[in-house]
């Protein structure tokens, strides 16, 4: 974290650009695949290597998710724009040009709501989203020299730009964190940051406090996680704030932030607009969306998480926090409801889900449509506890057979004998034995010790295997201590 004692007098201002990678089976321009590969230079046509004589064409598929973006950012959607030619020279482009949008995005001005860490929302504001194509892969830690892997050159991405309205990098990964998830609900990001489906670059720069006027801002880039786009930040608002106090002052450049070491290094000089000499791109007429799709595409939106989450408070009477982390996710949500619908009992549905269920699941990394236990099997576990069937305890012994068994809940407390013992006569029989045998320890409850309860407690549920009622238990147990007074 930065030298607090510096930062009281220093303002950072944040600006992030996330690039987005668009959930769709083949490239902006071409017909190549865009799955995920670690054979490289594999995905690759003329097309996407920018062959002489050939021409884009434009993936239709890219323009409705950047339209169905825009519209949950309430961000103005032009139905007019423009591709652009985004000229520079690197190692893994090898058109030596960009197709993007520059002047004219698809998307424009909208507004990201992100909770900030006190349980407020703050409003960020969204300067464009622009379609483009992403350039391939420079490999830089395989020896002395650099390999290209070109299979990402021409994957259709979403540049989501924000104005510099972000304060601190709590705040920018809390921001970060919103647009995935919105990006998830949307379906048109897979967000999977450590493949770069889901990539950042953040641009900051410090200045005294009350100034209006902005400082020099350097950009950081190659930060894969929430926790390194935190750190990346802090480092950099800490570095400049010390050049400045040393009477120095901040060069604009592009830095790469190195996860291992802690530190961001030079990587080249920071370019303006100007020097990538945009002009609009001869081979691609403008785009045009005709006020049909757009409408249809605006009555197919999906329910936008923050939505969700009132309506989950509402209809399931959740906690805020409950309901916050079951929409993290879609697959969180989509398991949830579809639990739901075969128990009443939501609170205790979504303790297991947010205890057993999610703990699994991110042991193993697997989307919970992939989760071996099924909702309605999970609901099924949470009614017969709920009904008195069987106890918590037997409830995760069941939980754990589950996840290597096809037999119901149902099934599992039959076979194993497992049902809950809840007859009054039968624990009564059980509970006046334990007396018996522990006479000492009942002559100490009734001089005053009442912690000896909890041994008694904790002898039955051993002599009933953890199948007695534990409610009953301490019922029973009180009244046949008291009953021995003299």
């Amino acid at each position: 974290m930065p030298d607090t004692s510096l930062t009281v007098r220093y303002e950072p201002v944040i600006g992030l650009e996330v690039h987005a990678q668009l959930k769709t089976n083949t490239k902006i321009f071409c017909g190549c695949s865009t799955g995920f590969t670690v054979e490289s230079n594999k995905n690759v046509c003329p097309v996407c290597l920018g062959m002489p004589g050939v021409l884009p064409v434009l993936n239709k598929k890219t323009v409705e998710l950047a339209v169905r973006f825009g519209l949950a950012l309430d961000a103005k959607v032009n139905l007019t724009s423009i591709f652009a030619r985004k000229n520079y020279f690197y190692p893994d482009l090898p058109k030596g040009y960009q197709i993007s949008q520059f002047s004219l995005p698809v998307v424009g001005e909208g507004v990201l709501k992100v909770e900030t860490g006190e349980g407020g929302i703050r409003e960020i504001g969204v300067l464009r989203a622009h379609l483009e194509e992403d350039a391939g892969k420079s490999i830089h830690d395989r020896g002395d020299f650099t390999l290209v892997d070109v299979n990402r050159c021409g994957v259709p991405l979403l540049e989501i730009v924000s104005k510099p309205e972000i304060r601190s990098a709590a705040e920018a990964a809390a921001y970060l964190r919103t647009m995935r998830q919105i990006l998830l609900f949307l379906d048109i990001c897979d967000g999977n940051m450590e493949e770069g489906s889901l990539r950042c670059d953040a641009n900051i720069s410090v200045r005294p406090v009350g100034e209006t006027r902005l400082g020099t801002k350097t950009e950081i880039k190659n930060m894969n996680s929430f926790r390194n786009v935190e750190r990346a930040i802090n480092y950099e608002i800490e570095r400049q704030i010390e050049l400045l106090e040393d009477g120095g002052s901040v060069v604009q450049q592009t830095l790469l932030w190195n996860a291992d070491k802690g530190i961001a290094t030079p990587m080249r000089s920071k370019e303006d607009s100007h020097d990538y000499r945009y002009f609009p791109d001869p081979d691609l007429m403008p785009l045009v969306i005709d006020e049909e799709w757009f409408q249809q595409i605006k009555s197919e939106m999906p329910e936008l998480p923050a939505t969700k989450k009132q309506r989950f408070v509402k209809q399931f009477s959740l906690p805020e926090y409950d309901a916050g982390i079951l929409t993290q996710q879609p697959d969180y949500s989509s398991y949830f409801e579809e639990a739901a619908a075969c128990t009443s009992n939501y609170k205790e549905l979504s303790n297991w889900m947010m205890t057993e269920v999610l703990k699994v699941a991110n042991q193993e990394k697997i989307d919970l449509s992939d989760f071996k236990i099924k909702p309605k099997r999970l609901a099924e576990l949470v009614n017969l506890i709920s009904s008195g069937s069987i106890s918590g305890k037997i409830g995760k012994e069941i939980f754990a057979q589950m996840l290597s068994s096809t037999l119901s809940p149902t099934e599992i407390v039959e076979k194993d004998g497992l049902f809950q013992i809840s007859d009054e006569n039968e624990l009564s029989h059980i509970i006046n034995k334990l007396l018996d045998e522990n006479e000492l320890q009942v002559q100490e409850y009734l001089a005053g010790k009442e912690k000896v309860l909890g041994f008694f407690v904790g002898r039955t549920m051993k002599e009933t295997k953890g199948k007695a009622n534990p409610s009953s238990v301490n019922n029973i147990l009180l009244d046949l201590l008291n009953s021995r007074r003299k």
